[in-house]
């Protein structure tokens, strides 16, 4: 499928956890003009633990990008606080992936998006750091114990993909409320410049809504998800959850019923939510 951008986030280069598989799979199937990589590509906090695991997928993804950027796509790279590091070389281009600490993005049908990785309204990130990579620990626990979990479920031959990772930020009230309370500070910041939407990243968790006349889409991550927005020809933008072969839609039990991607199972600025 052609698109016009792809933007996609938290992939997490480095960890046993990253599903670069996919993601390589997923940009197979959708050639674009414009690739953004909005933050947490690589993981340097699980590096800087000695949690280094990379695979040939994540070697295959890096490529893809690389190769992408030789045939003319546009690819800009906002960095996060996992690759942090990289944001002293903001306004730098390395080959042809130029790092910025922010991107105005506009879609063909003259919509002005603001591109942040969005850790700078997450006031546990920015002023509690121990917690923040215990956070993170404990996250990569729950996607590694979900792994099995996935497994047992084939093994068992129950159908579609469940999250343990997912239902625990649905069932637990201040995951919930952090989530509520980083979209309405990131979707201020946004009324406060002037654009007609934001996306973003940071949180894994995949959402297209709009809030009081304003876009608000989240990326989600390539660890648990697999998920990435995408901008169709006309200007849409449209939610893609990428599960091998299929595309997968949440709904509020946890469990994420598989359909053929020629079918749809995706969401748009249209349905505007996930």
């Amino acid at each position: 499928m052609q698109v016009r951008s792809i933007f996609i986030s938290d992939v997490h280069l480095g960890i046993r956890a990253c599903q670069a598989d996919r993601l390589v799979d997923f940009l197979r199937e959708h050639p674009s003009e414009h690739l953004y990589l909005i933050g947490d590509i690589v993981d340097f906090w699980a590096m800087s633990r000695g949690e280094i695991h990379w695979s040939r997928a994540q070697n295959t993804f890096v490529q893809k990008v690389l190769r992408r950027g030789r045939h003319g796509n546009q690819i800009i790279f906002v960095p996060g606080n996992h690759d942090e590091a990289l944001r002293e070389y903001v306004g730098m281009a390395f080959g042809d992936v130029r790092l910025e600490y922010e991107y105005v993005h506009i879609t063909a049908d003259g919509k002005r998006f603001l591109l942040i990785h969005g850790d700078e309204f997450d006031q546990v990130t920015r002023y509690h750091r121990w917690v923040a990579i215990l956070g993170d620990v404990s996250y990569n626990v729950l996607v590694s114990v979900n792994m099995g979990l996935s497994w047992l479920r084939r093994t068992l031959g129950r159908p579609g993909y469940w999250s343990l990772a997912g239902y625990a930020k649905r069932k637990v009230k201040t995951a919930v409320n952090f989530i509520f309370d980083f979209e309405d500070s990131v979707l201020h910041h946004v009324r406060e410049r002037g654009f007609d939407g934001v996306i973003c990243g940071h949180i894994h968790w995949a959402e297209i809504k709009q809030i009081d006349g304003l876009t608000y889409a989240n990326c989600g991550d390539w660890v648990d998800s697999c998920s990435a927005i995408v901008e169709h020809l006309d200007g849409r933008l449209e939610l893609v959850v990428w599960h091998g072969d299929m595309v997968r839609e949440v709904n509020g039990s946890g469990e994420e019923p598989e359909v053929p991607r020629s079918v749809g199972g995706n969401l748009t600025t249209d349905d505007l939510r996930v």
